[in-house]
């Protein structure tokens, strides 16, 4: 009951450092597809490069956060941007990387080989099959790594508070800092609830774009 007042009587702060915190999210997983997506696409044909590209991604995600942080401060502190949003987004960013080439680059060599070969009788060129038959075949498995990256980055962007960038992380850095125990639950609790809202909405979001074939294959399967 306590922590149902606090949350009620700091509800206008909850709901700022809630969108904040969303901000954050979306924008550095928005990032990271630009980035990741593509690379992950590429790896795909070009199996030469593929194990550098994921082996360096398992690098990055062995990194604490904390550490990243502190690794960027001074190099981004040249521009000015050693604290704040900026290098939270720079590491959930690149805390995005392996799920997202991962699942890309796995969801695209799943594509049953016969119906690449079938594409390629039909006389299409290999970006009209990446366009036509691989990506949608392989956009339930993409989407499930950005579902992935979503939710592993609303945990580690509450870390980010430490740093100045805002976001529900800011109830947990101050409750330690007052030991004051019903707002650090707070915090936790609504950045927990922000992770099983995000991860039911990319669930949504990836049965609406999962082909209807492969849908109806899977219950079949089932």
């Amino acid at each position: 009951m306590r922590i149902l007042k606090f949350v009620q009587e700091n509800a206008s702060d909850c709901w700022g450092l809630g969108l904040e915190h969303i901000w954050i999210v979306a924008i550095s997983v928005f990032l990271a597809a630009l980035i990741a997506i593509p690379l992950g696409v590429y790896i795909s044909h070009n199996e030469r490069v593929a194990k550098q590209v994921i082996s360096a991604a398992n690098i990055l995600m062995t990194i604490p956060s904390i550490a990243l942080f502190g690794l960027m401060l001074p190099i981004l502190s040249i521009i000015g941007h050693g604290l704040g949003k900026v290098p939270a987004v720079i590491a959930l960013v690149l805390y995005s990387q392996l799920p997202l080439i991962r699942n890309t680059y796995v969801g695209i060599k799943n594509v049953p080989p016969e119906l690449v070969e079938a594409g390629k009788g039909l006389g299409m060129s290999s970006w009209t099959r990446l366009r036509e038959l691989e990506i949608p075949l392989a956009i339930s498995v993409i989407i499930a790594g950005l579902r992935t990256a979503t939710v592993m980055n609303i945990g580690i962007a509450a870390i980010a508070a430490y740093i100045g960038a805002g976001g529900l992380g800011v109830f947990i850095q101050q409750g330690i800092a007052r030991v004051y125990s019903e707002m650090i639950i707070a915090g936790a609790l609504l950045v927990a609830l922000l992770a099983i809202f995000a991860d039911a909405g990319m669930a949504f979001l990836e049965r609406a774009l999962t082909p209807k074939g492969i849908r109806i294959a899977r219950r079949i399967g089932k």
